[in-house]
């Protein structure tokens, strides 16, 4: 099985109430920072990108 490097959000904080996500070619990883070897939720790229633009929005206007 692949290592995955996972980061989070340089606006977290170190309360280890985080996502991380680790990229890959055509997938995003996501995971509980509290719980490192716990499950993950897998996503095509293409639908996290569209997932974060919806985000920006809904906090942007």
């Amino acid at each position: 099985m692949m290592e995955l490097t996972f980061r989070k959000s340089s606006y977290s904080g170190e309360g280890g109430q985080c996502v991380e996500i680790a990229d890959l070619i055509s997938n995003v990883v996501v995971r509980d920072s509290k719980v490192p070897d716990g499950p993950t939720l897998v996503f095509p790229r293409d639908e996290f990108v569209a997932f974060l633009r919806g985000l920006k929005v809904s906090v942007h206007g």
